[in-house]
């Protein structure tokens, strides 16, 4: 690599000195003025050729033609230097067609588009440069249709297309997925005889595949005389969007096979192939291999950790790019905003978004949007608020975070104020807006409007969805009424599927026996491995003494193989994550955690509490119920927290996997009166927000 440098630096060195040289000596002739201006136009020296100007117009030199000028022209335009080629084009006394095309070379490239046009309408003659610049640069800007009038155009008026013409057309059909007008240019093609144009070829492989017709563009790509690396990367690509990850990763390894070398565009392809595929340990693998890496090799990886389940990972890979001193894009910060809200991590949102000011993409609107998600579901959303009313502009996934976040936030009256508020500033609400709605109702148990909202589902052009049927069954459900709730599975227009029965059995309490038996039922017949209806069951059974019947639920549950998971809490305490589980003994600071905890339990049941032995699902003594209560996983957190923390104002952060007990609730509300803090806790429906002995929740939950 430093070979190639070091020639590169002393040529442009030794044009620098060529042209202060200039400037000493006085007048040059015409040969001197072309020699240098083509070294200008061989390094793209923006700077030299400004200079060598100069030089010419004080030494009132006129060229006898325009060759010298029309060179400037093409390096002003190449660098984008709009205003310095639209002033030199004025002064030129001698134009001709290079001129013009330069001059729309220059406002292409800037992707000036109305002034492009009145330029190329002011043009005394054209040529099929002239057609093939308006073509691309409308291609490239998304002004699909405009490329494709131009192309009728340009052979309207006696210009053949010539193979920058096709390529840009083909992207045009492919952008607006015209697969009528795209095979009719393929018939084009074929007529004109560019089928062997492999930069032709490689666009009309595209236009089939991104259309959907990856087989015949598999069989096209196969035709191919001469692939390169352009080749592969279309095929590669297909295959990922059309979901076909295996199938990309074997051309992948025909391509190596080929003899030619992968570029950053095929490892980003193949790394989604991976993570596609589920293959997430290759990704990395492939990750730690590549030398150099771009940002869309770190935004694939660190996008792919995200939607693995893998947020750890992302947030740790995020920080190795940025010491690695590759600048993150939209795309990259929205990914790890969105990991920091899966994982409720706060501390991390925080500095993110601290590099999201920084870097200056905080008026994006993809960032945005995941800090506004990002702030709900860490529990803050006065600060999610602040960035929603700074947000330049908004679209219906901002509105829609908001709206949830209030929700899930215990803010029902917020949550719907700001969907009304929606609605005046002419956004249409779509599916998720109204399963925001209707999650502030359950969590306000606002029936009436509940059912206001659902009825309204219908009159903004849309069918209920099985989300807001689930949404009203657990609406009526908890309000008593498990009757209404299956009358209304019944007139359901959709087959109920596995969260509808989920959402029935979980509403029903051990006076709805009948009714649990048979939603369960349901359950596992579709997912016989799922342990969560077994355990529901279970616990209603257990709720009533009916051990037998427990039993029975048990075993079901192991012949079926049906493994429940752990529950379990966990806090932050700066970059640490401190894990508990129930009657955890696994911490290094566990004896001063459980001594905080005792401590805690004496001085809560001094202003009344009194723990709730009823809910321990088991048939065992009371002393081993009382045993098992008392250490909670989230009651261990927070004892943990106070010991960390015993003199603190600043809220007391708990994730917690599974719906906090009625114990532990009720427990927490006298803890927040005896610490004087505020107590927040995100468990897998909800945030409780407790504070002065109360909770947001409104004890609905």
């Amino acid at each position: 690599m430093a070979k190639l440098i070091k020639p590169t630096m002393k040529f442009k060195q030794q044009l620098r000195e060529a042209i202060d040289f200039l400037f000493t000596r006085g007048p040059a002739s015409s040969a001197d003025y072309t020699r240098l201006i083509l070294h200008c136009a061989q390094s793209n020296d923006f700077n030299q050729a400004k200079r060598l100007q100069s030089h010419m117009e004080l030494q009132l030199f006129q060229p006898t033609d325009s060759f010298i000028h029309n060179q400037l022209l093409h390096i002003y335009a190449k660098c984008g230097k709009l205003s310095n080629a639209h002033q030199l084009f004025d002064k030129m006394p001698n134009r001709d067609i290079y001129s013009w095309n330069a001059l729309l070379s220059a406002y292409a490239k800037v992707g000036s588009v109305d002034d492009l046009n009145s330029v190329f309408d002011q043009m005394p003659y054209r040529d099929s440069v002239s057609y093939n610049t308006l073509i691309a640069c409308f291609a490239s800007n998304r002004l699909s249709s405009k490329a494709l009038s131009f192309f009728v155009r340009m052979q309207e008026d006696g210009f053949q297309p010539t193979q920058y013409s096709y390529v840009n057309v083909l992207q045009a059909c492919s952008q607006l997925l015209d697969f009528r007008l795209g095979k009719q240019v393929h018939g084009r093609v074929v007529a004109g005889e560019f089928e062997k144009n492999t930069f032709v070829w490689n666009a009309v492989t595209d236009l089939y595949a991104k259309c959907g017709d990856i087989e015949r563009a598999r069989w096209l790509f196969d035709g191919m005389i001469k692939k390169n690396v352009v080749s592969w990367n279309l095929m590669i690509s297909g295959y990922v969007k059309m979901g076909n990850p295996d199938e990309c990763i074997h051309l992948f390894d025909k391509m190596r096979l080929s003899g030619l070398k992968p570029d950053q565009v095929t490892v980003s392809n193949v790394l989604n192939a991976y993570f596609q595929s589920g293959r997430v340990e290759d990704a990395g693998n492939m990750f730690s291999k590549i030398a150099e890496k771009d940002e869309i090799c770190w935004t694939t990886m660190i996008v792919g950790y995200a939607q693995s389940g893998r947020e750890d990972s992302s947030l740790m890979l995020f920080s190795d790019m940025l010491r690695g001193n590759v600048r993150p894009d939209s795309h990259t910060f929205s990914s790890v905003v969105s990991s920091c809200a899966k994982l409720a991590s706060l501390c991390h949102g925080q500095v993110i978004h601290g590099k999201v000011i920084l870097i200056g993409v905080d008026s994006n609107m993809l960032v945005s949007s995941a800090l506004v998600d990002m702030y709900c579901k860490c529990g803050v959303p006065l600060d999610a608020r602040l960035i929603f009313e700074t947000m330049p502009i908004r679209n219906v996934i901002t509105w829609n975070s908001l709206i949830l976040g209030y929700a899930q936030n215990g803010q029902a009256q917020e949550a719907l104020a700001l969907y009304e508020r929606m609605l005046q500033e002419n956004f249409k609400p779509d599916n998720i807006s109204f399963v925001g709605v209707l999650s502030a109702c359950i969590n306000a148990d606002m029936v009436k409007e509940g059912h206001k909202y659902f009825n309204s589902i219908s009159e903004h052009g849309m069918t209920p969805t099985l989300d807001h049927y689930a949404c009203m069954i657990t609406l009526l459900g908890r309000s008593g009424n498990i009757d209404k709730a299956v009358d209304l599975i019944k007139a359901m227009p959709h087959k109920p599927d596995y969260q509808i029965w989920s959402a029935l059995l979980s509403v029903c309490s051990k006076e709805d026996i009948k009714t649990a038996e048979f939603a369960a039922n349901y359950l596992f017949q579709l997912d016989p491995h799922n342990a969560g209806p077994y355990i529901m069951l279970s616990n209603l059974y257990a709720a009533c003494g009916k051990w037998k019947d427990v039993a029975v639920v048990r075993s079901l549950m192991k012949n079926n193989n049906a493994k429940k998971f752990a529950a379990y809490s966990w806090v932050e305490d700066g970059n640490e994550v401190h894990r508990f589980v129930s009657d955890d003994h696994n911490h290094p600071k566990m004896e001063r955690i459980y001594t905080e905890l005792n401590r805690l339990i004496v001085k809560l049941q001094q202003i009344g509490y009194n723990p709730d032995t009823g809910i321990v699902l088991h048939n065992v003594g009371e002393e081993e119920k009382l045993k098992s209560i008392s250490h909670h996983s989230e009651k261990l957190a927070l004892a943990f927290s106070l010991t960390k923390k015993p003199n603190g104002v600043s809220p007391i952060r708990i994730m917690k996997n599974i719906r906090i007990c009625d114990d532990c609730h009720v427990f927490l509300k006298l803890a927040s009166i005896a610490v004087a803090r505020p107590i927040i806790i995100r468990d897998s429906s909800r945030f409780h927000h407790f504070f002065g002995g109360k909770c947001s929740c409104k004890d609905h939950w």
